[in-house]
């Protein structure tokens, strides 16, 4: 179960229920496309190029990537020197856009659940871990880079 339970499979459920809520629920609210178009691929991009980011730091320290998991390094450089977590502010920077890429309005609630689920669920075990694992280290990390950003 630790093995699904992971922030693309959260991400994937948000994203459909965003879908489902425009395509069967939408009640002919939406945000006027656009310029909102426009921001919704810079979004959803944004949101691809600060994971893929990420993904190269997670490679370069040879670390797991896998929330559950303890890593071996903490790391410290590349974009983690500007967020403790990029992924999952990437997570959220993609359902923000296929929201408004969706028009779904009635789904906007659904980003800070997101946010929430993300800390509850993956952010503060995995922070505890990380604490236990690096101590002084880890501390001094979280005191000069913020969580989000």
């Amino acid at each position: 179960m630790k093995r699904i339970d992971v922030p693309p499979v959260w991400l994937l459920v948000f994203a459909i229920l965003a879908w489902l809520q425009s395509r069967y629920w939408s009640i002919g609210l939406n945000f006027g496309g656009g310029l909102l178009d426009l921001l919704a691929g810079m979004l959803i991009g944004g949101g691809i190029i600060l994971m893929a980011l990420a993904i190269v730091e997670f490679r370069k320290h040879r670390t797991t990537i896998h929330p559950h998991d303890t890593p071996t390094s903490l790391i410290r450089s590349g974009i983690f020197k500007r967020s403790r977590n990029p992924i999952y502010l990437a997570n959220v920077l993609i359902l923000t856009g296929l929201i408004l890429l969706f028009d779904a309005v009635l789904s906007l609630p659904l980003i800070p659940i997101l946010v929430w689920v993300l800390e509850k669920r993956f952010i503060v075990p995995e922070e505890n871990r990380m604490r236990r694992e690096f101590r002084a280290d880890f501390a001094r990390y979280e005191e000069q880079t913020r969580r989000w950003v």
